[in-house]
């Protein structure tokens, strides 16, 4: 018997050709602050996955990088509203400390 499952799960499918520029595309249109800042941070986490892409023949670390930024981007309007809105979460509790 066997300890391995028997089929496993089937992974989500790949982002469209175009999405990394699309994703470049949606950044650059930011404010000045946010841009700057995301931009590098987009461009680091590309070129990490390319180099990884590169030496491993999987596509899988690109798509991964595109998935983690349509999320960021997608949420970043309601943390936004969340900021504006005075909620804020100072006072929670550090994990560290218990």
């Amino acid at each position: 018997m066997s300890a391995q499952p028997e089929h496993l799960p089937a992974p989500p499918p790949a982002p469209a050709p175009r999405a990394a520029a699309r994703l470049l595309t949606r950044i650059r249109s930011q404010e000045e602050e946010r841009r700057t800042r995301w931009l590098q941070a987009f461009e680091r986490d590309w070129a990490k996955a390319l180099d990884d892409s590169r030496q491993t023949y999987d596509l899988t670390p690109l798509h991964e990088v595109v998935r983690a930024w349509q999320v960021r981007l997608d949420s970043a309007p309601a943390v936004d509203a969340f900021v504006a809105g005075g909620m804020n979460d100072e006072d929670g509790i550090d994990l560290d400390r218990l």
